[in-house]
């Protein structure tokens, strides 16, 4: 039987629509046996009505005062970031300020991106807003997931089982072996009981096992509640039998391995 022991991808009180804070969450984490919670929320015009300003970010800007180890779970600082156009753009990478009001601390322009990943050991592409896919093929929108991908903060990208967009599953696959990194089997996907959404993870899966790529499997978890509940996916790769050596979540260590080798090493 597969053992998930990391959820790499909850959200907290900062991401608006979730419910719970950080210490909640990792409460949650410690209750359920979990070696390790990844924080991952989200940057993105979520957050802040326009015009956007870094005041807003701060919660990024400041993770190193989230303890590494917190009631016996390792705790990582992540950011589940928007991709933003075709291109494969983040959210906040085009965007400049040259000095932070109420405090002075960007003594030189650096764009928003730069200053929330700063302290970040890991990001989650994803796409939400979906407006500027309108009308992309299959092709335009799988070159947008692998230059994703190739972002040096980029570990995984999310939740690709269930936005509805049209993509090439093999290239997607092909791109995470080159580069070392994730891919998300996300349990919130199974929420809505979308026949085609199950259909898509699963593919997602075991076209993962046969290419020998890396799986995370994390709750995508709005409410502390919801934290270490993996049963839809954990159900699904135990069907298709997919190896327990892919399953990068089964442990803390190897995940923190993985960051480590995609990523580089985590700071203090």
């Amino acid at each position: 039987m597969l053992s998930n022991l990391c959820d790499t991808h909850v959200h907290t009180l900062f991401s608006r629509h979730a419910y719970s804070t950080v210490e909640e969450d990792v409460r949650a984490a410690a209750e359920r046996g979990l070696e390790l919670l990844g924080i991952a929320d989200h940057f993105s015009t979520m957050i802040a009505p326009k015009p956007l300003h870094p005041i807003d970010y701060q919660h990024f800007m400041n993770l190193r005062m989230v303890p590494r180890e917190w009631m016996g779970v390792r705790v990582l600082r992540g950011a589940e970031v928007d991709i933003v156009d075709l291109a494969g753009g983040l959210f906040g990478a085009d965007l400049h300020f040259r000095t932070f009001e109420e405090a002075d601390v960007w003594r030189s322009e650096q764009s928003l991106a730069e200053q929330a990943f700063r302290y970040c050991d890991y990001a989650i592409a994803s796409v939400h807003g979906r407006d500027f896919t309108k009308d992309a093929t299959p092709a335009e929108i799988t070159a947008m997931y692998v230059a994703a991908l190739e972002h040096p903060k980029v570990l995984m990208l999310g939740h690709i089982g269930r936005t509805g967009l049209p993509y090439e599953l093999a290239p997607i696959v092909a791109a995470a072996a080159e580069l070392g990194k994730v891919l998300e089997i996300n349990e919130h996907s199974y929420w809505w009981g979308r026949p085609k959404v199950n259909e898509r993870c699963r593919a997602l899966a075991v076209a993962c096992a046969e290419a020998g790529v890396g799986v995370a499997v994390n709750t995508d978890a709005h409410i502390s509640y919801d934290v270490g509940r993996f049963d839809n996916a954990l159900a699904m790769l135990e069907e298709i039998h997919f190896p327990e050596e892919l399953l990068v979540t089964r442990s803390a260590d190897v995940f923190t391995a993985a960051v480590e080798g995609a990523i580089g090493p985590l700071g203090r």
